[in-house]
């Protein structure tokens, strides 16, 4: 599949990315050495670099892990291209806009609770990239750990490409759907999805609406894979086979191309006389995914009480201390609460692990929703050990509730758990939208302790 080869004029448009988004074919399964072509042939065979690569192209291996890591833990692909990827200019440094990245140093880790109205709209022809808003996060990209919490909200679809060699970006569409060119074939996202972009993987984000609206994880650390199940078994939580790679799909363009990447946490620019999005065929396992988080298989209790939510755990990035992620993402996707003489929604809790939470849709059963609530685009942080748990209303509600089975399918809330504090940008920490009352939601939490008989 070719897109042509001549530059857009002006742009695509949203009915152009929307057709192109419809019918997408996948390759289906997280982790598999998958392999693709678009051009019959393009794929050598029995060899990775032969002396001359079929149709003229060129080979070249992109590695997201060390060469000697673990064979279940390397990540690497093959790619076949019109050109090498070294055959560019130099880039010189641009404006990181309102990106920012670890070390987080601007203020002092805070231990309130602390929870945001959706993102402001924003300015007219702002692009994905530009829509980027770090929130704060942890870890030093220059060591490769930690990890950073952006949210982005755009109007325009990208002209330029992007790539970023800090880390993976995980990106959680809020508001409006997203077509994903990348190097390796597009990828259709729309809200209740998630895309995986790994380290290194140019791409460029066209919209299929009027804006975009969500939230972005990039993580610096180990590459996410997908739980270990334990006692779980064999099977539960996200399946393999419900992450979609893209098939190879390449872009033929003569012409200025601008392209973006970001190193160590600035942003540096070149303009190609091609576009880099160039690669007739692919094999490998570092590949970017879309994966559908109503597919996630809820494990909960069929007896009493409500789990720890590491059983909600979709993809996590392990540290060196094993058990322990650098970041985990979670999803509170439906479900049937069962549990007998159980308070049924989320309990009271502190936590080593500190946690950003985002609602993609509906109502999070734990807060309440409404003007001044945790409202779909909005975003809460509880950092390692501050105090959280049911809001008034909902502790008043829930522990009154007849407990029958009950179906939670009016909301899909998510959470980036990590490590270490996140600490905030200034931006963050001064912006119009940081809600000025949130610990207000547990005052009138009345003393119900009777002593004696």
């Amino acid at each position: 599949m070719s897109d042509g080869g001549t530059p857009r004029a002006g742009g695509p448009e949203h009915g152009d990315a929307r057709k192109a988004a419809e019918g997408l074919t996948y390759l289906s399964g997280f982790g598999n050495e998958h392999s693709s072509e678009a051009v019959p042939g393009a794929l050598p065979e029995g060899r990775n670099s032969p002396q001359r690569a079929p149709l003229g192209l060129y080979a070249e291996q992109l590695s997201g892990t060390a060469f000697t890591e673990p064979r279940a833990y390397n990540r690497r692909s093959w790619l076949y291209r019109i050109r090498p990827s070294a055959a560019h200019p130099a880039f010189t440094r641009t404006g990181n806009g309102a990106l920012r990245t670890a070390p987080f140093t601007e203020t002092v880790p805070d231990p309130n609770r602390l929870r945001w109205e959706p993102m402001p709209e924003p300015p007219r022809g702002t692009d994905f990239l530009a829509g980027l808003w770090t929130l704060g996060g942890n870890g030093d990209v220059t060591q490769r750990t930690g990890m950073a919490v952006h949210l982005y909200h755009a109007d325009t679809s990208m002209e330029r490409v992007f790539s970023d060699a800090d880390g993976e970006l995980l990106i959680v569409p809020e508001r409006g759907g997203l077509l994903l060119r990348t190097e390796f074939g597009l990828l259709h996202a729309e809200p209740g999805h998630v895309a995986l972009v790994p380290r290194g993987v140019r791409f460029r984000v066209e919209l299929l609406d009027a804006t975009a609206r969500g939230y972005v994880c990039e993580n610096y650390g180990a590459p996410f894979r997908l739980p270990d199940l334990g006692p779980i078994g064999a099977n539960g939580l996200a399946n393999p086979r419900d992450f979609h790679a893209p098939v190879a799909a390449y872009e033929d363009v003569e012409g200025p191309v601008e392209v973006v990447n970001k190193y160590c946490g600035n942003l540096w620019t070149a303009t190609y006389d091609h576009s880099p999005l160039d690669v007739v065929a692919w094999h490998g396992n570092h590949v970017p995914y879309v994966y559908d988080l109503r597919r996630f298989n809820v494990i909960g209790t069929i007896s009493y009480d409500h789990p720890d939510p590491s059983i909600f755990t979709v993809l996590t990035s392990p540290s060196d201390t094993p058990g322990l992620a650098g970041v985990d993402f979670v999803v509170f996707a439906p479900r049937w609460l069962v549990g007998e003489d159980t308070f049924r929604p989320p309990y009271f809790h502190r936590n080593v692990m500190s946690e950003y939470m985002g609602l993609v849709e509906g109502a999070y059963d734990a807060k309440t929703a409404g003007k001044g609530g945790f409202v779909p685009g909005g975003g809460s942080l509880h950092n390692m050990m501050s105090a959280h748990g049911p809001d008034r209303e909902t502790f008043d509600r829930a522990s009154a509730a007849e407990l029958r089975p009950q179906k939670v399918d009016d909301g899909l809330a998510f959470m980036f758990e990590t490590r270490w504090p996140v600490t905030l940008t200034g931006q963050a920490a001064g912006a119009d939208h940081l809600q000025p009352r949130y610990d207000d939601v547990w005052r009138g939490l009345e003393r119900h302790f009777r002593p004696g008989p």
